[in-house]
């Protein structure tokens, strides 16, 4: 039985149970734990499901993981985070610009600043290749094709390489309990990097991401300075980050 077949039949065991161990999932598809351990891993990359110590859950709303799936959604609020993340970039700046679809929509707001640009975005890197004023720094390492991103050690190390003004990054989620999630470690190593990396972050997230967590933490609320998001987030939790001493920028 190859991967995809095993894929199959994982996600409709979930589909009947919600959630199973390894050594249960061992049993139904008569595989050996370590395979089912691997198998897991890829599946939770793919936002397809949770793992939890042990085995892994079902989840009720699979994220999307693409580039081009995420970037079609919730478009109107997402152009409006981007318009205000972009002012906060100013002439002789460098950035750090990470590959979520949200802070992709920035570029076309930066095109008229003489800026440094260091990303790990295939998109970013297409879209800002032609302006004169930006000079651009693309990350290397592994390309993540669905994602159309970098991605890996190499990636991370030649971010450490780098200081950056200011970083623009997203998440998968965002919560007062357990700070910055990312459905793949992949891109949370990426993002924690940038992190570390720049003397401002500002977080680009649409309120369908307030108060949900997703499969990895990687940085708690004090890595961040900065919130940008829209009207429709859910007000306790927008209440509870602003008491963490989340600075929140609403558009309107």
């Amino acid at each position: 039985m190859n991967f995809q077949e095993r894929k199959k039949k994982i996600l409709a065991a979930l589909e009947r149970a919600e959630s199973l161990s390894v050594f249960e999932l061992s049993e139904i598809l008569e595989a050996s734990p370590a395979t089912i351990r691997r198998d897991l891993g890829d599946i939770a990359e793919e936002g397809l499901l949770v793992r939890t110590h042990g085995g892994a859950m079902k989840i009720e709303n699979p994220v999307l993981t693409g580039f081009s799936e995420k970037s079609g959604v919730n478009n109107p609020a997402k152009e409006l985070i981007a318009e205000r993340a972009a002012s906060y970039v100013q002439d002789g700046d460098t950035i750090f610009l990470d590959c979520g679809s949200t802070v992709f929509r920035m570029c076309h707001y930066l095109k008229k600043k003489s800026i440094r640009v260091i990303t790990n975005s295939l998109p970013i890197l297409a879209e800002l290749i032609d302006v004169p004023s930006i000079q651009i720094n693309l990350i290397g390492g592994e390309l993540n094709k669905a994602r159309k991103a970098v991605h890996g050690d190499r990636a991370v190390q030649h971010i450490n390489g780098y200081h950056a003004h200011k970083a623009f990054i997203g998440v998968d989620g965002l919560s007062a309990e357990n700070g910055l999630t990312a459905h793949s470690e992949h891109e949370s190593t990426i993002t924690t990097a940038f992190i570390r990396n720049a003397g401002q972050v500002v977080l680009l997230c649409d309120a369908t991401k307030i108060g949900k967590d997703s499969y990895v933490k990687f940085a708690g609320l004090p890595a961040i300075q900065t919130l940008i998001t829209d009207a429709a987030g859910d007000t306790q939790q927008l209440e509870m980050l602003r008491k963490a001493g989340l600075k929140i920028e609403i558009t309107s």
